[in-house]
């Protein structure tokens, strides 16, 4: 029996009922919603009939935006009027001037291109470039429907759970040696979603050095990469300059996640690219809101009171999943070690036979269940990428007061380690959601 969803639902309605056809372009037909806001929008619709959910579904920052950005946003509220396609001059300086500061890359006001979220500019970026797609798997849900919807060729590389989920240098080159001159768009997302996983140093420069050679455009999109656990995080940039486009913004770092703007750094090399894209969002975005914009700029432009945000978000999301990873490790839950963000990617693969007995054979039908019978809600491995069958899961641990959260860490662990009581106490739907996950499997 054929199960029809989304839009291939709605066509099917509507033939049965002689209504006027719906002729879409085929790259969308068969689509469905961006499974990280479905599962938002379905979390906050089962908790409006009243079910406790515990909201692992979707990677937004738990964290408030720092306060002097709020401030300037307020102050900035009556800007009306329509700025630059390519971005307020003053962000564009900001953000060269953060990327120099931060990741000693040098950036120059001319080489940045501001949108409203780095989500639309790596849209229109593939729109406007003509070549291949190459994305590890797993990848952020996004990219391969953007593709998808553009007619953009994709090839997914396998990675191992053992290599953190990393592309390899040697995959990279196996790819780009079959035909070396055919254009290619690598999108490098560290530290990743789904996995939390980064790169060292010496992979970097393996990648970029395979990059070069088969001149490959890198986009690294570095989104997480001021929440770096460790505040360590390094864009390949600095190694593959001339060839790889840093992609940045406000919504995970910042904790502005709604408030839509991103960015994009270019070397003057590719600045056929953004010329490309500026000309496509003229026709599309105009521009990014402007009072946003200005508030942009306080927190590129950063500080102390910039740094310590950081550095206390950095803590909590560090303690949290250490101690989340060991929960589900003693559980037989294989998960690999984050690096940064706020995503685990765990494994319930040793569980496969009690879940088969349950009727349980891939990893939507695993998240179904679980957010059924437990109120857990996680996305699936498959809309990351992998086969329906491996167990595999995303696990946002942001379900918590960030802002309670950052208090008592400055009221009563300021000088002193974190404990589990933290979590107890501060971020209880993170401790009862675990435990509920963990109960569930050992009781199978």
């Amino acid at each position: 029996m054929v199960i029809f969803t989304g839009l291939n639902a709605l066509i099917m309605r509507r033939s049965m009922r002689n209504l006027m056809p719906i002729n879409l372009n085929l790259n969308v037909r068969g689509l469905n919603q961006s499974s990280t806001l479905a599962i938002n929008e379905r979390s906050r619709q089962l908790i409006s009939q009243g079910r406790k959910i515990y909201r692992f579904g979707l990677g937004q920052s738990p964290f408030p935006v720092p306060e002097p950005v709020v401030e300037t946003l307020r102050t900035h509220a009556h800007e009306k009027d329509y700025l630059p396609v390519r971005g307020l001059l003053q962000l564009r300086e900001a953000i060269a001037g953060f990327n120099q500061r931060v990741q000693r890359v040098l950036t120059r006001p001319e080489d940045v291109l501001i949108g409203p979220g780095s989500k639309e500019l790596i849209f229109i970026l593939q729109m406007v470039y003509y070549g291949d797609l190459i994305i590890p798997t797993p990848s952020w849900v996004s990219y391969f429907p953007q593709a998808r919807i553009i007619g953009r060729h994709v090839q997914w590389v396998s990675t191992s759970a053992q290599d953190g989920y990393r592309l390899s240098a040697d995959k990279l080159e196996m790819i780009c040696r079959t035909d070396p001159n055919r254009p290619r768009v690598v999108i490098l997302n560290y530290p990743s979603n789904p996995t939390g996983c980064t790169y060292p140093l010496d992979k970097l420069k393996e990648l970029a050095a395979v990059a070069r050679k088969y001149q490959v455009v890198l986009v690294s999109d570095e989104i997480y990469g001021m929440i770096h656990h460790q505040g360590q995080h390094v864009s390949i940039a600095r190694f593959y300059p001339e060839g790889t486009i840093i992609s940045s913004g406000l919504s995970k770092w910042c904790g502005a996640g709604g408030w839509r703007l991103g960015c994009f750094s270019f070397p003057k090399e590719l600045h056929w690219l953004r010329d490309a894209m500026v000309i496509v969002a003229s026709e599309t975005y105009t521009s990014t809101s402007a009072p946003i914009q200005y508030a942009a700029v306080t927190a590129f432009e950063g500080g102390a009171f910039i740094d310590d945000y950081l550095d206390s978000s950095r803590r909590i999301l560090r303690y949290l999943a250490k101690i989340i990873r060991q929960k589900l490790e003693d559980h037989q839950i294989s998960v690999p070690v984050p690096s940064g963000g706020f995503y685990l990617y765990p494994d319930f693969g040793h569980y496969r036979e009690q879940l088969a007995a349950k009727g349980i054979l891939t990893s939507t039908e695993l998240c179904e269940i679980i957010l059924e019978e437990t109120g857990v809600a996680m996305l699936p491995g498959i809309d990351f990428g992998h086969q329906p069958e491996e167990l595999l899961a995303r696990l946002a641990y942001v379900d918590f007061d960030g802002r309670h959260a950052l208090s008592v860490l400055e009221q009563s662990y300021s000088d002193r380690k974190l404990t589990e009581d933290f979590i107890r106490n501060d971020c209880p739907m993170i401790w009862e959601g675990t435990d509920k996950l963990v109960q569930w499997l050992t009781e199978l």
